[in-house]
């Protein structure tokens, strides 16, 4: 398990506001790791190589917004057959 999940001010805020952790079994990640790359994704194509000192919270919000909308609407994946998320889920009758 991941430190950071263990925190006890992060394990107090989520009790807090009722907010159920999900955790797997030790060493068993596989409904993980869609949502692992995503982040890992996330961080290589929008955090990193960007000066974040000056941007408010405002700014930063809007900005992650923007890159969001692009990787649903834009963005091509190889595995997708080339097509944007929204795309293909459109292609198989998931969005009107």
């Amino acid at each position: 398990m991941a430190v950071e999940y263990r925190w006890s001010g992060w394990i107090g805020i989520c009790d807090e506001h009722r907010i159920v952790r999900s955790m797997p079994r030790r060493g068993g990640t596989p409904d993980n790791s869609r949502a692992e790359g995503f982040f890992g994704r996330l961080k290589v194509e929008f955090f990193y190589g960007r000066g974040w000192n000056d941007a408010s919270m405002g700014e930063f919000i809007e900005m992650l917004d923007a890159y969001l909308v692009w990787y649903r609407d834009g963005r091509r994946k190889s595995d997708l057959g080339y097509k944007s998320p929204m795309q293909y889920r459109r292609n198989l009758g998931f969005v009107a």
